[in-house]
């Protein structure tokens, strides 16, 4: 006897999706009308990227499935790496790998979700740039198959990775992600098709999210996705829309490392002038991940002082040990042995210099993989340098060319940061919210991320497939 088909579903994660600015979004409102529904949805701690995508797909709390940040102190290789892309990286069942249990032709597709490479999805698309050989950078993307890649870039050009992230980051590429996303539904059969829409994420950090420039955004936004759930809509697919976070305003950069340095507690090396965070040999310092930060300690005997310097720091709200750790679900080897979570108008730098001629020239450009925390001053050009709209053109067009050219235009000023998150959300009207479109379930008024699974397994009719044992209510509270 065959099993039907299960119902096809559409999850698309709008980063930085709020209440607040659903109200502004009516395409994406309506699809709580006709059956569905719209509920806040309370995120794991901490309310970034990688570690709530990762506890939306597997259920888990950042403690059980180990991404406890967008990333970490990796300890076995003494570095410091964020956005990595390997899903080997995040422990635990996903949510089509529960499906297939019941449906094991389940396809899936997967379009800029993180930690997309080497995930067990039918079909893959995510930013992934050429690193020539001579120092330059191509957008490009990596796709599963491997032919898809050129089949996207006949169609619709090339990845625009600079719109995706940096100083141009704009409505582009979230564009290009709506547009491929389309093309797979028309063209494949998917049960589950996985879509990350970072559009929200720009303009709110740059202009805060109660500015007129986020309004602006919300509603651009929303006209971009009508193409997309018009076809879902005519397909019978349903739609869930969710965010993993919300953005809240900041107005005051804190330097957490220059505090440890000062401390003398961080230890830097010196090259050609600059300066480079010595994670080997420091005693302590910290991974900045917008408002909360990892606080690395070689020698426990240190905890106290170090917990007595960043404690002493204004704008660092909490510094948690152990059992903090444990309560907030984010207890793992992994985690520093502290953690650090900002006050709620406060944001971490990633900043370890004491005096920026001796920053190293990473710092001034949009470089995610080199840069030892999270820097949104990668999404300003240098308002203090008269000249930079004309330098960085002169260096696209060398790039262009074939020569080597540093595009030396982020701001070493911080200030200029207006909105930041991963506190725990005090207003729901600012935190995550989640919009279905589908019926057969009953409508909740709150989800917690780590529901998320179930939520996707009965709106496909799968019913309940939750991996063995109750899942504990790890999102915690404050903060």
């Amino acid at each position: 006897m065959s099993v039907p088909r299960p119902r096809p579903l559409l999850v698309l994660d709008v980063a930085a999706l709020t209440p607040r600015l659903l109200r502004h979004m009516p395409r994406l409102r309506s699809l709580a009308e006709d059956g569905g529904h719209q509920a806040a949805l309370r995120p794991v701690f901490p309310a970034v990227t990688c570690p709530a995508q990762s506890s939306m797909l597997t259920g888990l709390s950042p403690a059980r499935h180990g991404v406890v940040a967008n990333g970490w102190y990796f300890r076995e290789l003494g570095e410091v790496l964020l956005w990595r892309q390997h899903n080997g990286l995040v422990s635990g069942e996903k949510v089509w790998e529960r499906a297939r249990r019941r449906f094991p032709g389940y396809r899936v597709a997967n379009v800029c979700w993180w930690y997309a490479m080497g995930a067990s999805t039918d079909i893959t698309v995510t930013p992934r740039p050429v690193y020539h050989a001579d120092g330059r950078k191509s957008p490009d993307c990596y796709t599963v198959p491997p032919g898809l890649r050129d089949e996207l870039t006949a169609r619709f050009g090339p990845f625009p990775l600079f719109d995706y992230w940096g100083p141009r980051a704009s409505l582009a590429s979230t564009e290009w992600i709506v547009r491929t996303a389309r093309h797979l539904l028309l063209s494949r059969e998917l049960d589950l098709t996985l879509v990350y829409v970072p559009h929200l994420d720009y303009d709110l950090q740059r202009h805060g999210p109660y500015s007129p420039q986020a309004v602006a955004a919300a509603k651009a936004l929303d006209r971009a996705l009508a193409p997309l759930l018009d076809l879902a809509r005519e397909r019978g697919t349903t739609v869930v829309a969710l965010s993993e976070y919300g953005i809240t305003p900041v107005s005051r950069p804190v330097h957490i490392n220059r505090a440890l340095r000062e401390a003398g507690l961080l230890a830097v090396h010196t090259q050609a002038g600059m300066e480079y965070l010595d994670p080997w040999t420091s005693r302590a310092f910290a991974v900045a991940d917008h408002q909360v930060a990892h606080v690395y300690v070689a020698d426990p005997a240190d905890l106290p002082r170090v917990r007595a310097t960043l404690g002493a720091l204004p704008g660092v709200g909490h510094v948690w040990g152990g059992p903090d750790k444990a309560a907030h679900g984010i207890d793992h080897p992994r985690s520093g042995e502290l953690i650090a979570v900002a006050e709620r108008d406060a944001w971490f730098t990633y900043y370890y210099w004491l005096d920026d001629a001796r920053a190293p020239d990473f710092a001034r450009c949009v470089d995610i993989h080199r840069k030892p925390g999270y820097d949104p001053a990668e999404l300003f050009l240098d308002p203090a340098d008269p000249l930079v709209r004309l330098r960085a053109g002169a260096a696209l067009v060398r790039k262009r060319l074939g020569f080597r050219s540093a595009l030396s235009v982020v701001p070493l000023d911080a200030t200029h940061v207006r909105g930041s998150h991963g506190r725990l959300p005090e207003d729901p009207q600012d935190g995550p919210v989640l919009v279905c479109s589908g019926r057969g379930v009953v409508a909740r008024a709150e989800y917690r991320a780590t529901d998320v699974p179930g939520l996707l397994l009965d709106l496909a009719g799968f019913g309940d497939l939750s991996p063995s044992g109750p899942l504990p209510d790890v999102s915690g509270s404050g903060a």
